[in-house]
């Protein structure tokens, strides 16, 4: 529901546009308010989620998202809807860290890979589905007062979810026995999240370079964050995040692949949904069509992505991320190659082909970057791979909204060249990515080749040699 919402809303703007007389601006926020309040709880969710008892925090949450979908559905104005959206990303925020947390405190093992495999597909189905529930949606409620009913359809799953969630769900057994929430650290990190993500998420609204001053000033106040967690600690209270997460080598190569990732992966949907509505003018519903293959790839994909990622490790992240290069690259030269009328049909397999790929990384690499860390610990843990997530898929979307804009805006409208300019960009992100996930296949199997060599030999052996 939550992570639906993020491409559900995406086509049903021109709806809301004409319905609520809302301004480009206010358009703007309606989505990248949700994108900057999800963030700012992420890390801080996940903390009161290890303190206070996982399912308390995740029935509370969805019912707030719950009534924050309400609200937004109700909307009389469009400054209204952006408040309630705003509130509808902090329910989504608070909410995100408990599932990775709770999948980590209830599974172990092989289970825990198949339990993230599941929750892959979710994730593929819900990113890439969302445009077509959209389209559907508004087809069928028109476009007056269609766009309502993407914000209306969250209230029976949260009615439904909710006293499931709070039956189902384990009561307050991680709960831990201090209670320190590390109020300035959660400050500091909440301003130097939002400070980051704001000049990419108005990347195209804020005109001019000024925006980009606030880069700095978050690396400031972010660098004031990790020195104020290194003396929280030294004082012997418990900071907001454990510095020695990133000692373990798969939570630190895990992180900052999936952050790669996502700056690649989350533009497709942008910039492919662009070229389609506007560039070859499909209706809403036409495009989420269009996109539907990746959608059965990536959750096929995850499935089994799930119960093999503990035999092949990060090489199975990395063959994944070597499909989603070769179906965006399929992507370009169906783009460049084919007529513009059967475009839709040319892209279904190389989309299939990306998703397929996707399901391999975004599930496997979950598990394996959470693998070696502590129970009590999943929950930041979690949050903070999710801000990663989060801070990657604004940083591709302003790079490649940025490329394919200028190229629309130099060539009076060539919409396939500017895909095809975007999509090398994205394409670029997943590749480093790629990159990063070869760099630890390499440095596990040197590990262990040397662990192997340094291991006493049996007994018998050494008695034989000597």
């Amino acid at each position: 529901m939550v992570l639906l919402d993020v491409s559900i809303v995406n086509v049903a703007l021109p709806s809301i546009r004409g319905g609520l007389q809302a301004s480009e601006s206010e358009l703007q926020w309606v989505v990248s308010g949700y994108a900057l309040t999800f963030g700012l709880l992420l890390v801080p969710a996940g903390r009161i989620g290890d303190v206070r008892g996982r399912r308390t925090v995740f029935v509370a949450a969805l019912g707030l998202f719950t009534l924050a979908s309400l609200a937004c559905g109700l909307a009389p104005g469009s400054l209204f809807l952006v408040l309630a959206r705003l509130v509808q990303g902090l329910a989504g925020g608070l909410l995100t860290p408990q599932i990775t947390a709770l999948i980590q405190q209830l599974f172990r093992g092989r289970e825990r890979g198949t339990a993230f495999g599941a929750f892959g597909t979710v994730v593929g189905i819900s990113t890439a589905i969302g445009p077509l529930l959209g389209g559907s949606l508004i087809a069928a409620f028109g476009t007056e007062s269609g766009w309502r009913w993407v914000f209306f359809i969250n209230l029976p799953v949260g009615l439904v979810a909710m006293p499931l969630a709070w039956r189902l769900l384990p009561h307050r057994g991680e709960e831990r026995s201090r209670h320190d929430y590390d109020p300035v650290g959660v400050g500091l990190l909440g301003a130097g999240i939002v400070v980051l993500l704001l000049p990419l998420v108005q990347a195209q609204q804020w005109q001019g370079s000024g925006k980009w001053l606030l880069v700095p000033v978050a690396v400031l106040l972010l660098a004031a964050f990790l020195g104020w967690e290194v003396r929280y600690t030294r004082r012997g209270r418990e900071p907001l995040v454990d510095l020695a997460l990133f000692r373990l080598r798969s939570y630190t190569f895990g992180s900052g692949l999936i952050t790669l990732f996502f700056a690649g992966f989350t533009p497709l949907f942008f910039v492919f949904t662009l070229y389609l509505q506007i560039g070859l003018r499909y209706s809403a519903l036409e495009a989420g069509l269009a996109i539907t293959p990746f959608a059965i790839g990536s959750a096929a994909a995850a499935a089994l992505g799930g119960r093999i990622v503990h035999r092949l490790g990060r090489r199975l992240v990395a063959l994944g991320l070597l499909m989603v290069v070769v179906g965006f690259v399929g992507t370009l030269l169906a783009v460049h190659l084919v007529p513009r009328d059967g475009t839709g049909w040319a892209t279904l397999a190389p989309l299939l082909v990306a998703g397929l790929g996707s399901g391999l990384v975004i599930a496997p690499n979950q598990t394996l970057t959470l693998s070696q860390v502590p129970v009590e610990r999943a929950g930041t843990a979690g949050g903070l791979l999710q801000v990663g997530q989060r801070i990657g898929a604004a940083v591709g979307i302003a790079a490649v909204g940025s490329v394919f804009f200028a190229r629309v805006a130099s060539t009076r409208g060539d919409f396939a060249g500017a895909y095809q300019q975007g999509l090398l960009v994205a394409t670029a992100f997943v590749v480093a990515a790629l990159l990063l996930a070869v760099v630890d296949v390499v440095v596990d199997a040197r590990s262990r080749a040397r662990s192997a060599r340094e291991a006493p030999a049996p007994s018998g052996a050494a008695e034989q040699r000597a």
